[in-house]
């Protein structure tokens, strides 16, 4: 099987979303070892690689977050994940309280395996990520976006941190992206009947 890296992402007809927009910035999580398996699970994929209409729909995300905060940026942590990759993530968590954190290979994955779903943050005018109350990655109810009122009321997370997460929700369903209840970083461009349908995955 072709080694994984930024030339396998290519070849299967995805684009480099920073070469749309040269203000948006990346840091693919899973190229690194600090990651919930702590091992670079993404070898030589370096870039942040989607479906085109994806990657333009982030550089609109960007737009707007231009708009409203002209310095501010989106910071890209995990886009396009080949599907041997999910298999590793999945049985790291298979049978533990844990698994809901990650879509499981024999139900066609997650929109992530077919270009189709981002991980981003926003960074300040400094280049800081604004607080938004969880790490990225944190498994725990801190990181879901259902229940932010009572998060704030118990203390768990601030009302700055909350209004940080409904800015970048905001934009980001704006520019056409779909939220998910445990993952307040997580955005998926379609439904996951529509991508097993319609789209290649990436192996």
């Amino acid at each position: 099987m072709a080694e994984i890296n930024d030339q396998l992402m290519q070849q299967s007809n995805l684009t480099d979303v920073a070469q749309l927009d040269t203000t948006l910035r990346v840091h693919i999580v899973y190229a690194t070892e600090h990651n919930f398996l702590g091992k670079n699970l993404y070898g030589g994929i370096t870039k942040a690689w989607l479906r085109n209409e994806v990657a333009h729909m982030v550089v609109k995300a960007n737009q707007l977050l231009k708009a409203k905060h002209p310095a501010y940026t989106l910071l890209i942590l995990d886009a396009a994940r080949p599907m041997r990759v999910q298999q590793q993530m999945w049985k790291s968590v298979a049978g533990t309280k844990n698994s809901i954190y990650v879509s499981n290979p024999a139900r066609g994955g997650g929109l992530h395996n077919y270009g189709a779903a981002i991980d981003v943050t926003i960074l300040d005018e400094n280049g800081t990520p604004l607080s938004m109350g969880t790490e990225y990655d944190y498994f725990g109810k801190e990181a879901h976006i259902d229940n932010e009122a009572e998060l704030v009321s118990t203390g768990k997370i601030t009302e700055d941190e909350r209004a940080n997460r409904l800015l970048l929700r905001d934009i980001m369903r704006k520019a056409g992206f779909r939220t998910i209840r445990s993952e307040w970083w997580h955005f998926n461009a379609y439904s996951r009947q529509y991508a097993v349908e319609n789209l290649p995955l990436i192996q």
